[in-house]
């Protein structure tokens, strides 16, 4: 979609991918004029009614627990001798939109971000656009002018309790329409008024249910909620490619991937996370690789290398051959691998975080989908209170065609948001699992402690690295509890429940900046990691290429003297791994987790010895929240 494409609202069609267009590419949006007639139908409709004195709730009564209050035909005040000392300009009725909006503007905290507000706005309009609300063609246009024009309200994060729906920060954007408040325009934070006039905008005045139509349903938490479910679809395939290249780093096993196991168990998001993984360590010489062709890390030494070229590395590596009087039992394993030990441990599985990939990934992909479901429903849904139903036949009374319901009760998105909430720290984990294990030389498969020579034993290398990904997992994880399952009454007890979706909401946003770095993290380490086994598995190459099998055989320890027995056996083993690893073509990760590197490698290079990892840090972080590797880690072709 491009920037410069209008988005025409009509009430029923609205997606994610238009509100993200809207809210953080800045797209303009315009009014379907079938939505607009509907919209004035309902608005002449509670006018008629108004003015043949028909009592409905928040027109000519008060709000919550005001609700029995019936409004009278003048201010009580307007009989005192001398007048009204407080009167008001406009109606009663006037004024108790205005009141409520001017009222109920009391969130605190930081602002959000203009990206968030902006789609507030969007959702407000389209669901005003159903035309159930009872809202002004004209109020609404001027709603879409103020979107259009890039006044930006004020919203501080916190005050709203998901019922009735976003009140307090749904107040805070519509006080701008009234000409208070504060806005932003232009980045410069300023008067409402002052916005609108800079925008050649002018205030207005709310008619009939207008302020309860502006400030009454879920725009805040819908609006948090959808763009944290757009970052969060970017980390879904980032956390995919990461664990790609941690797979390729470690030489790992394919089998845990293969469709026909999860045929098995066919998890939606589980399948396509298998597949996507297949796709992108399609074309890798490092995955499913003989355990004997992989040598352990060795530290380097001035001996270590004969040739020019390789003595510039930063490491040595070698093997251990396993004698033939301590292979009984094995003899099947050792007539398909040959009888050295390097940094591939001899098993047929690897490590949960590894082979468990697609089931952990798959479950969040799973729990961002079905919040997507919910949130897809929700962004063409009326979430005010009371519904406007014009065309009711039949109607006897006013109660069939104003009805009082709940849809402004934020439930169906907290709940999804709790399932993504509880999702995200889990995503987090199984990554820096992987990350732990890139470092932790009892677990890396034959990789050097914490990714560094360190010969000199000055080097901290990537240590720290994990101390961060873990302080981050633990704050995800302590801030993962569900804000839903806690409901603190209102409004005197009128609004005895209430969802918390706001604050949910608002807490998976966050959190997914923390997911990302981790992530992030996890991407930084792994390159680290698979330089370190593509270097170290094509100098094993070179080396058998031009060394001769001696130049191979000074590599492995435990070889037996020439005098000893099995000394012919030994150097015809190495001879045969000799040819295995000169005949092999060069050692690469999959083609996809190659160009996801090499991205990486343009803005961070491999770390031969310890130097400032700040900027690092910094920088893998940047790529990743812009989005550097989506080509690469993409499980979808991208859209138009």
């Amino acid at each position: 979609m491009s920037t410069t494409d209008t988005i025409v609202l009509d009430g029923n069609s609205l997606t994610r991918a238009q509100l993200v267009a809207v809210a953080r590419h800045g797209n303009k949006v315009s009014l379907a004029p079938a939505g607009l007639e509907r919209v004035q139908r309902a608005a002449d409709f509670l006018a008629a009614k108004v003015s043949c004195g028909e009592p409905t709730y928040g027109v000519t009564t008060g709000f919550g627990s005001n609700a029995d209050k019936l409004l009278g035909a003048h201010r009580v005040r307007d009989e005192l001798p001398g007048g009204n000392p407080h009167a008001s300009e406009g109606t009663l009725l006037e004024e108790l939109q205005h009141n409520l909006i001017i009222t109920h503007a009391v969130c605190v905290g930081k602002p959000f971000g203009e990206d968030v507000v902006r789609a507030m706005l969007l959702i407000r309009i389209n669901t005003l656009m159903r035309g159930h609300s009872g809202i002004r063609v004209s109020t609404l246009e001027a709603l879409t002018a103020m979107l259009n024009a890039g006044v930006v309200p004020v919203v501080p994060e916190k005050g709203s309790v998901g019922a009735s729906g976003d009140l307090a920060p749904l107040s805070h954007l519509a006080i701008v329409l009234l000409g208070g408040g504060e806005a932003f325009y232009r980045g410069e934070r300023m008067h409402g008024a002052e916005a609108l006039k800079r925008a050649g905008l002018a205030p207005i005045r709310l008619s009939f249910k207008e302020g309860l139509a502006l400030n009454n349903g879920t725009a805040q938490m819908l609006a948090t909620g959808v763009l944290a479910l757009d970052s969060l679809e970017r980390l879904l395939d980032t956390a995919d490619l990461a664990a790609s290249m941690t797979l390729d780093a470690f030489a790992g096993r394919s089998g845990a991937l293969r469709p026909e196991v999860h045929a098995l168990r066919p998890h939606p998001g589980q399948v396509e996370t298998a597949a996507h993984v297949r796709d992108l360590l399609a074309g890798s010489t490092l995955v499913d690789i003989p355990y004997h062709l992989v040598p352990r890390f060795k530290s380097w030494s001035a001996e270590a290398w004969s040739e020019p070229d390789d003595q510039a590395l930063s490491f040595d590596i070698g093997w251990d051959w396993v004698p033939v009087n301590q292979r009984h039992g094995r003899e099947a394993f050792y007539s398909r691998f040959l009888p050295f030990k390097g940094g591939k441990k001899h098993q047929p599985q690897d490590a949960y975080s590894l082979r468990c990939m697609p089931q952990v990934h798959g479950a969040v992909r799973d729990a961002w989908a079905q919040a997507c479901r919910v949130f897809d429903i929700e962004l063409n849904a009326v979430t005010d209170n009371p519904l406007i139903f014009p065309d009711n036949e039949g109607a006897q009374f006013i109660e069939e065609q104003v009805i009082s319901a709940g849809h402004f009760h934020g439930m169906p998105l907290a709940l999804a948001m709790s399932y993504v909430k509880a999702a995200i720290p889990v995503l987090a984990s199984i990554s820096e699992r992987r990350l732990n294990k890139l470092v932790d030389s009892a677990t890396n498969d034959g990789l050097p402690a914490f990714l560094t020579g360190n010969e000199d034993g000055t080097d901290s290398g990537f240590m720290i690295v994990q101390y961060t990904a873990a302080a981050l997992v633990n704050d995800l994880a302590t801030r993962a509890h569900p804000a839903s399952v806690y409901s603190v009454p209102t409004s005197a007890n009128a609004e005895d429940h209430v969802s918390m979706g706001a604050n949910e909401a608002r807490h998976v946003l966050e959190m997914i900046d923390d997911l990302g770095h981790v992530l992030a993290l996890e991407l930084y380490t792994a390159a680290q990691a698979l330089d370190y086994r593509q270097a170290m598995l094509n100098a094993a190459r070179r080396l058998a290429s031009r060394g001769g099998w001696q130049a191979l055989a000074a590599k492995i320890s435990n070889a037996p003297r020439e005098d000893q027995s099995h000394h012919a056996q030994f150097v015809a083993e190495v001879q045969q791994l000799g040819a295995a690893l000169a005949n092999a073509e060069d050692f690469h990760a999959g083609a996809a987790v190659c160009e996801a590197h090499a991205i990486l490698r343009q803005h961070i290079g491999f770390i031969h010895r310890d130097r400032a990892m700040d900027g690092d840090v910094r920088a893998i972080c940047a790529l990743v929240q812009q989005g550097a590797f989506r080509h690469q880690a993409s499980s979808t072709e991208p859209s138009a």
